[in-house]
């Protein structure tokens, strides 16, 4: 049997820790990026540009299996999202025309930002996602593309992503960063190896006949207090002193589930911040 092929359209950070997972498993991919040269040994280089109409010169010629779309915005503002998310979605769904391919499945790298909650409530694939910010809104309308594209889509909405090379909060507790206890403010996290495995779980499910979702929560087993975190990791580093200037307030607070991918046979490789921070400090 030919290998399957996937697209990956804005093959970044956690585009190419998916591609990695798929070489591996034998799968031929391209990555579309600016840049090709950064891309992992075995990649099929597509120099392009998603904010552009103009279709890549390298763009595939024969059938594309699989699209997975992992644009990242290079403005954060309104029209630097609209530009990355939805736009370059749309070019890049245009492009599929262009050359008469039809993949098997879509599935659009989206964000937890959807969700306006603010309470710490739970909230799954099935909460109400009204986002107030541009960023939640713009991300919605972009998954309404892809869910709307005539390909079978499944949206995947990543939650705070960490791990080598993103190494914020990191940062942050070696500053002496301080975040409020009562109420709590709960944090939702996913490494990223576990963020490119998920992708690679559920396009490796829909090559074996698995019937996907719509949408998936990308989040590790334990959503807590970021207060929580900010302890343990205050004391693996041996940081004493607090920073006042360094205190943070955020409006957001929800506990991600993420039942949904688990009941699909998905499981992390770092279950909780514990295992994918340890592994950090220890490297």
């Amino acid at each position: 049997m030919p290998k399957a092929s996937v697209l990956i359209a804005g093959c970044g950070d956690v585009g190419s820790r998916l591609a990695t997972q798929l070489l591996a498993n034998d799968w031929q991919v391209y990555g579309l990026r600016r840049s090709t040269d950064r891309l992992p040994a075995g990649v099929i280089g597509v120099a392009g540009d998603l904010f552009s109409e103009q279709c890549p010169d390298q763009w595939p010629k024969g059938n594309i299996d699989y699209l997975v779309y992992s644009a990242a915005a290079t403005e954060h503002d309104e029209a630097g999202y609209q530009a990355a998310y939805v736009d370059g979605l749309k070019h890049t769904l245009h492009w599929l025309k262009q050359h008469n391919q039809q993949p098997k499945r879509l599935i659009f790298i989206s964000s937890s930002g959807v969700y306006g909650q603010k309470g710490g409530e739970w909230v799954d694939e099935t909460s109400p996602a009204q986002a107030s910010s541009y960023s939640g809104r713009i991300m919605l309308e972009a998954e309404q593309v892809a869910l709307r594209s005539g390909i079978p889509a499944s949206v995947v909405r990543l939650t705070g992503i960490y791990g080598p090379g993103r190494e914020w909060m990191l940062g942050q507790v070696r500053k002496g960063y301080r975040v409020a206890v009562d109420p709590p403010l709960y944090g939702n996290r996913i490494h990223a190896d576990d963020a490119g495995g998920l992708i690679a779980f559920l396009l490796q499910a829909d090559l074996q006949g698995k019937s996907l979702d719509d949408c998936y929560i990308g989040v590790d087993n334990a959503p807590v207090p970021l207060a929580e975190v900010v302890d343990w990791l205050r004391e693996r580093l041996g940081i004493t002193e607090w920073a006042a200037e360094a205190s943070v307030r955020r409006a957001g607070s929800k506990r991600c589930s993420n039942a949904r991918a688990k009941a699909l046979g998905w499981e992390p490789r770092y279950p909780s911040y514990r295992e994918g921070y340890g592994e950090m400090l220890a490297n």
